[in-house]
C-alpha cells in the first residue's frame, strides 16, 4: 500500500513536471478612452490548466491593489469562469465612468498562473481625446522654446565679443543643475541595472524619463559648456565667481562625492544616488536667477543679459503649466498640480523671475532714445560710471572726440578699471 502511494506520487510529479506553466497577459498594455465611451483589450491565456480555475479583476490606485475602487473610474468587471484544459481569447469590454486612471489587474483562485502581477492594462480615462492631441503639441512647443533658449545668450556675447554683463554665478549654477539632471535622466533612461531597480520598485509604473528629456539635458550641458568657455575668451570687464557660488557648488559636489562613496559600501542603491542629482537641481533652480537680477539692480542695467533668453525661458515655461493644467483638467488628476507643489512651484519661480527681468529689461532700466544702447555695442560710447564703488563692475570709457555718437571703433577707446 506504502509502494503505491509512492509510486502514485511520484507518478503526479512527473506528470506536472512536464505541464507548461500557464500565463496570462492582456494584449495591451494601456488604454486611453473617453468618458462613457468603451474600448476593448483581449485577455490571452497561453496554455491549458488542469483544474478549473477563478480569474478576478484588481484595481490599483497610487501603490493600493484593490478589489473595488473606491473611486470609480470604470466599471466593475465581472469574476472569468476558467474551465480545465481551456486555453483561449478572452475579450474584455471596458467602459470608462468618470476621468481619472486606474491599473486593471488579476488575481486568481488557481496557483497555475505564473507571474500574475505582470498582468496588468493601465486605463486612462479622458474627458476628451482631441486635449491629448492638444497637451502633444504644447509639449513640443515648451521643448523647443527651452532648447533654443539657450542660443540668443552665445550670440550675443559672441556678437560683443564681451561677457561683461552676464553674471559668473549664473552660468556656474546653470551647469552644475544641467549636469546634476543629465546624470539623474542617463542613468534611468540607458543604464539597465539602474532601470530595472526602479522597476523593481515601480512594477506597474512608467520610466518618468523619455529620450527626449535625455537630449535636452546633454543638449542644455553643451550650450552652457559654450558660454562658460566665451567667459574665459571674452572680454569680462573685471567680473568674477562670487565667493557664495564657490561654497555652495563646492558643498553641493562633496554631498554627491560623499554619497557615492556610500553607494560604494552598499548603504543606499544606485537609483536613491541618482535621486540626490534631481535633488541638487531642484536646489539649482531656487537660487540660480538671484545672482543675475542682483547684478542688474547693481547696474542699472540689462545690458549683456539676453532678453530673448528670457522671453524664450517665459515661453517654455508658461506653455508647460498651460501642459499641466490640460492634463489635470483631462484625467482629472488635479493633485498631479497642487498634490506635488515641488514641480509646480518650480515651474513658477521660473516664470516670476522672467517676468522680473522682462520688468528690469523693458520698464525699469530701459535705455534711453540716442544712447546707443544696443545689445551689440561692447561698451556705451560715453563717459559712464556704473555708480558701484568697490564693485567689479566699475568702467571708464573715453572715446575720441571724432568718434560718431552711439559708435564704438575698437580702436579709438580705453576701458580704464
Amino acid at each position: 500500500m506504502v509502494l503505491q502511494v509512492i509510486i502514485l506520487t511520484l507518478l503526479s510529479q512527473l506528470y506536472l513536471f512536464g505541464v507548461e506553466a500557464a500565463y496570462v497577459e492582456f494584449s495591451s498594455s494601456s488604454l486611453t478612452l473617453e468618458v462613457g465611451k468603451t474600448s476593448n483589450v483581449t485577455l490571452n491565456i497561453s496554455s491549458p490548466i488542469q483544474d478549473e480555475a477563478i480569474l478576478w479583476f484588481t484595481y490599483q490606485e497610487g501603490d493600493n491593489i484593490l478589489t473595488r475602487q473606491t473611486y470609480e473610474v470604470v466599471s466593475p468587471l465581472g469574476n472569468l469562469t476558467i474551465h480545465a484544459n481551456e486555453s483561449r481569447e478572452i475579450p474584455i469590454c471596458i467602459e470608462g465612468v468618470d476621468a481619472g486612471n486606474v491599473i486593471v489587474g488579476l488575481n486568481s483562485s488557481a496557483d497555475e498562473f505564473e507571474d500574475l502581477d505582470k498582468a496588468f492594462v493601465r486605463v486612462d480615462v479622458v474627458h476628451f481625446k482631441a486635449l491629448d492631441i492638444v497637451s502633444q503639441v504644447i509639449g513640443w512647443i515648451y521643448f523647443v522654446a527651452w532648447s533654443v533658449s539657450f542660443y540668443p545668450q552665445v550670440v550675443l556675447n559672441w556678437q560683443r565679443k564681451s561677457v561683461v554683463g552676464l553674471n559668473f554665478d549664473f552660468v556656474c549654477y546653470n551647469l552644475t543643475g544641467f549636469v546634476a539632471y543629465g546624470l539623474f535622466n542617463i542613468g534611468l533612461f540607458w543604464i539597465p541595472e539602474i532601470i530595472n531597480m526602479y522597476k523593481e520598485q515601480h512594477p506597474r509604473g512608467i520610466n518618468p524619463v523619455q529620450l527626449n528629456d535625455v537630449f535636452f539635458c546633454i543638449h542644455a550641458v553643451a550650450l552652457t559648456i559654450i558660454v562658460l568657455i566665451q567667459v574665459l575668451i571674452y572680454d569680462r570687464g573685471g567680473q568674477r565667481v562670487s565667493r557664495v557660488c564657490i561654497i555652495l557648488l563646492a558643498l553641493m559636489w562633496l554631498f554627491a562625492g560623499v554619497s557615492l562613496v556610500v553607494v560604494l559600501f552598499h548603504k543606499i542603491t544606485w537609483l536613491d544616488y541618482l535621486y540626490f542629482f534631481s535633488y541638487i537641481k531642484i536646489a539649482i533652480t531656487l537660487i540660480k536667477y538671484v545672482p543675475q537680477g542682483f547684478m542688474n539692480y547693481q547696474r542699472k542695467s540689462t545690458e549683456g543679459w539676453s532678453i530673448g533668453n528670457v522671453l524664450l525661458d517665459f515661453t517654455g515655461g508658461s506653455f508647460s503649466l498651460v501642459q499641466m493644467f490640460v492634463l489635470a483638467y483631462n484625467n482629472n488628476d488635479w493633485g498631479s498640480i497642487f498634490g506635488d507643489p515641488t514641480k509646480f512651484g518650480l515651474g513658477a519661480i521660473s516664470i516670476l523671475f522672467d517676468i522680473f527681468f522682462m520688468v528690469q529689461h523693458y520698464i525699469l532700466y530701459r535705455p534711453k532714445k540716442g544712447q546707443g544702447t544696443s545689445e551689440k555695442d561692447p561698451l556705451l560710447c560715453e563717459k559712464r560710471t556704473n555708480n558701484l564703488e568697490n564693485s567689479s563692475y566699475n568702467q571708464t570709457v573715453n572715446c575720441e572726440p571724432n568718434s560718431p555718437p552711439g559708435r564704438l571703433n575698437s580702436k579709438t577707446y580705453i576701458i580704464e578699471d
